[in-house]
């Protein structure tokens, strides 16, 4: 496990949000005495989260309304790396998202084509649904064992999403719900994929040894981090616990209490 000091070496910190730099609707105390010390040393950071269920706008009013100012510049979500991956992979395919309107409008905006009409999809993309029916697990089903030869893709794995109260199901947990009807898994896009540290060490012209990132869960944050061959650094303020970590094969480089620990070690 690496020093805590390490971090000085850093140039860009990709946070992840929701039990890292708060939690629900609450702000962690320390947020944004780290974020302003982040800029005034002139280094980069990034919000990089796998909930696809809120566009990068959503996520702008999000930040604002904890006292976070932040621009669309600022994310690096599992909404932007799918549009990316469907550019590159699916461009002009007409798209059947099983996700909240924020996700189709974050595709659509992106230049995509999307349908509800299961007879003209070309491919189908899976996001965290807060808004999920019944109907479009029937229209996934129904597409996936008639047509298997479908592309499907998921933006992220995760099985839940923390809450002030616990958690909720999740993509990756939706996804399950598909697998067990039709034994069709997706492509996934989000986190562990390292193609989102990827995406912004290029954007910003980082190099990897110059990168980390920062979050609450192994087999999301850190696992991306380890992918993609940067600094990863586990939070215990959200998911993880001790017990996790200890069984868990993928270890970060660094464990701290919470991300204000940064601040520290910066100064």
């Amino acid at each position: 496990m690496e020093n805590i000091g390490i971090l000085r070496s850093k140039k860009l910190f990709l946070f992840d949000m929701d039990g890292t730099l708060y939690l629900g609707n609450k702000l962690y105390d320390f947020t944004l005495e780290l974020l302003d010390m982040l800029k005034k040393t002139g280094r980069h950071y990034l919000f990089m989260t796998n909930n696809s269920s809120k566009s990068v706008d959503d996520y702008v009013k999000k930040l604002a309304s904890l006292g976070i100012e932040a621009d669309r510049n600022d994310f690096m979500t599992s909404s932007q790396a799918t549009a990316f991956y469907l550019h590159k992979h699916h461009e002009g395919q007409k798209l059947y998202v099983c996700g909240t309107r924020s996700l189709k409008d974050e595709l659509i905006r992106e230049g995509f084509s999307v349908t509800e009409d299961v007879n003209e999809t070309e491919c189908i993309v899976m996001g965290f649904d807060t808004e999920l029916t019944f109907q479009k697990l029937h229209d996934v089903s129904f597409m996936l064992l008639t047509r298997p030869e479908l592309p499907y893709i998921a933006t992220n794995p995760d099985y839940v999403c923390p809450t002030e109260f616990g958690s909720v199901p999740d993509c990756g947990s939706v996804c399950d719900m598909i697998y067990n009807a039709t034994k069709k898994r997706p492509v996934v896009i989000g986190k562990p994929s390292p193609l989102m540290p990827q995406l912004a060490m290029e954007a910003l012209r980082i190099k990897d040894s110059e990168a980390c990132v920062v979050g609450d869960r192994i087999y999301t944050d850190i696992k991306s981090g380890l992918n993609a061959g940067i600094t990863s650094v586990l939070v215990l303020s959200g998911e993880t616990t001790k017990e996790i970590l200890d069984e868990s094969e993928d270890k970060p480089h660094i464990v701290l209490d919470n991300a204000g620990q940064i601040l520290e070690a910066l100064k």
